[in-house]
């Protein structure tokens, strides 16, 4: 009997906290709700639990269904506030200081991600940033098989102000700031990204089975675990490796890497400096050796002599015959080692560097000419084929991120989003498809027609930025670039109704794939969205290709969106940099560039007969001069159809 009052009591207790009114993760105190459009407000409660809302001088009734959910819309509100959400059941949730404003969603990977803290001249933007009125939501990363319901932790809404704002996406807040400028209404932040991202991890499984491009990988997404997907993923990197080198070696093996008599023969071959991702260990963090053998006269080894190799993704140890000669932890800084006397030696070196990627990718990816040895006076190159090991696996490679399989993020970081009004999205990824640029033409638009699509408020405002300049892997016209063919994507994705996008060719990093200039990518996203979405006739656009004329060696390039007028970004100058052309041998030549009136005329003495001409198409795009009087950049372009080096690359999932 006791134990039946006990079971008595304990049904009750839990039947009590399963009939407590609950909303979603997203709403909470000083929450930003969307302007002039229906707002709807849902939650759960107990089944058949009669709900009011009260919303400023609203109040709805609604009940909970046999799940106990619910859902209600009250009237568009105009912009104002503060006020008193109030949800009434058997019990009462009252959330304190709403305003009423315009609401986007801030997505994408590591640029998105990227906070104010961290941006140039930060402390002065932290001091200066009190404004009650741009409030920033920050969605937990989480990742999930089947679209979720509600978002996990217990993030809140907070106002900008010197205590929080370090912590806002920085080109989140940067845009809302010049919103606010012009608007004087509030502006909410909902940041959901994540570093590192493909994008098909953010595409429903209900999208990617509608596409040609992607059904076959639909079919083959189950209703699965993430532990199963781990499973999956640990088996083919095993089978990966048991492929390349007949499975992982043991520690008394590794050890002997770094010694010059080690025979390293039967190692396999890479390409030095280029990613790992980009030849045959896609998708692999861990510690990999690279070992290249080199040979030296005896007065080359008894001068003085430095080691450059570039920057390395993430970590390195180096060795020359045996002995440490260098250490560095960190992804964007370049290795340059002074050789101690007596390393180097009469005949053949061996150079032994450990290689460890944490996350993303992972190997060498300076300049060819960056990777050499220095000598006194005269300069050895290293580039080119190195052999080497995989002597590891890190956790990243064999657990279930966010790139193990697709829908993960779309299924736990927007679904559960998708019943809350917006005024639209803006997007920065593409770095990590880059070298599937070719597919992202299909992937980009099929993921902005889902979300278009899910949240069912029309075509809303999806603004974007193209990538800027970074030398992933000494991509250019000659050797093909695979970031240029991500932006030329980024760029045709502009033929969807109520896009934009904001070039940032000018203010990239060569040496550093986040750039820190987030204030101007803020700047010019807040330009397109004041023209396209709020009806102001500012310029958010700099010049973009219209057509081309050839006559006798000269072409004539016009651009649409030339504002002012062209110009070099350097005042003064009617020299513009940055343009290539070829004939023909489809072989590019640095181009001599002149603005005349509303066109440039390109010439280059190697081209007698041109017949195509690119702008701005490399990695790390350099130093590229052309825009409009406004100061807006040109976007990239080509003209020719050529083969594209990521054409045939495909998303596969294992």
């Amino acid at each position: 009997m006791k134990q039946f009052g006990l079971f008595i009591i304990l049904f009750l207790g839990y039947h009590i906290v399963t009939a407590q009114i609950r909303l979603p993760k997203i709403f909470g105190d000083s929450m930003v709700l969307q302007r002039d459009k229906p707002i709807t407000i849902w939650g759960w409660a107990d089944q058949n639990e009669k709900i009011t809302v009260q919303f400023n001088r609203q109040s709805k009734n609604t009940q909970a269904n046999q799940q106990g959910k619910w859902k209600l819309e009250l009237l568009p509100e105009s912009a104002g506030g503060p006020f008193q959400l109030i949800v009434k059941g058997k019990n009462r949730v009252t959330l304190d200081n709403i305003l009423v404003g315009d609401v986007w969603i801030c997505s994408g990977q590591s640029n998105m991600e990227f906070q104010v803290k961290d941006v140039i001249n930060s402390v002065a933007e932290i001091n200066e940033s009190k404004n009650s009125n741009i409030r920033h939501m920050m969605v937990p990363k989480d990742i999930s098989g089947l679209p979720k319901e509600d978002i996990i932790g217990n993030n809140h809404w907070q106002s900008a102000s010197p205590a929080t704002t370090g912590n806002f996406t920085a080109v989140g807040y940067f845009f809302a700031r010049e919103l606010y400028k012009e608007l004087h209404i509030p502006i909410g932040l909902i940041h959901t990204s994540w570093g590192g991202t493909q994008i098909e991890t953010w595409i429903g499984k209900e999208a990617l089975a509608s596409s040609e491009a992607f059904v076959q990988i639909a079919g083959k997404m189950s209703e699965t675990t993430l532990d199963s997907i781990g499973m999956i993923r640990k088996k083919a990197l095993a089978d990966k490796i048991q492929k390349l080198q007949g499975g992982l070696p043991i520690p008394a093996a590794i050890g002997l890497w770094k010694d010059t008599n080690y025979d390293h023969s039967h190692w396999l071959l890479m390409q030095v400096p280029k990613l790992w991702e980009q030849q045959s260990l896609v998708d692999f963090d861990g510690v990999v050796w690279f070992r290249k053998t080199i040979t030296l006269s005896a007065t080359e080894a008894n001068t003085s002599a430095t080691l450059f190799l570039g920057m390395i993704d993430d970590n390195d140890i180096t060795y020359i015959n045996g002995k440490k000669v260098g250490e560095t932890n960190a992804y964007n800084e370049d290795r340059k080692y002074t050789i101690p006397s007596g390393v180097l030696h009469e005949g053949k070196n061996t150079i032994a560097v450990r290689v460890d990627d944490t996350g993303g990718g992972g190997g060498f990816y300076s300049n060819a000419n960056e990777i050499k040895l220095m000598l006194l006076e005269t300069s050895i190159p290293l580039s080119g084929e190195w052999a080497y090991q995989i002597a590891s696996l890190h956790v990243t490679s064999i657990s279930t991120g966010p790139n193990a399989y697709p829908s993960l993020l779309y299924n736990a970081m927007i679904h559960p989003l998708l019943n809350l009004g917006i005024k639209g999205a803006l997007w920065y990824q593409g770095e990590s498809n880059a070298g599937r640029a070719f597919q992202y033409r299909t992937a980009f638009p099929l993921m902005i027609n889902d979300w278009r699509k899910n949240w069912a408020q029309g075509n809303f405002p999806f603004y974007f930025v193209q990538l800027a300049g970074f030398n992933s892997a000494n991509g250019n016209s000659k050797n093909g670039s695979t970031w240029a063919e991500l932006r030329e994507a980024q760029t045709l994705t502009l033929s969807l109704p109520n896009t934009g996008m904001a070039v940032t060719t000018d203010i990239g990093d060569a040496k550093d794939i986040h750039p820190k200039n987030k204030q101007g990518v803020g700047k010019r996203l807040a330009l397109v969205a004041l023209n396209k979405t709020y009806g102001q006739t500012n310029i958010f656009s700099g010049p973009s290709f219209r057509s081309m004329k050839v006559e006798g060696n000269t072409m004539h390039i016009q651009f649409n969106n030339t504002g002012g007028g062209l110009c070099a970004s350097k005042k003064g100058e009617n020299i513009v940099k940055g343009f290539e052309i070829a004939g023909a041998d489809q072989q590019f030549y640095a181009a001599h560039a002149i603005i005349k009136g509303d066109q440039i005329m390109v010439s280059a003495e190697s081209v007698t007969m041109p017949v195509a001409v690119r702008y701005a198409w490399a990695d790390d795009t350099g130093d590229v001069t052309l825009c409009n009087k406004e100061g807006l950049p040109a976007v990239p372009f080509r003209t020719d159809d050529w083969k594209l080096v990521t054409r045939e690359a495909k998303y596969t999932i294992r």
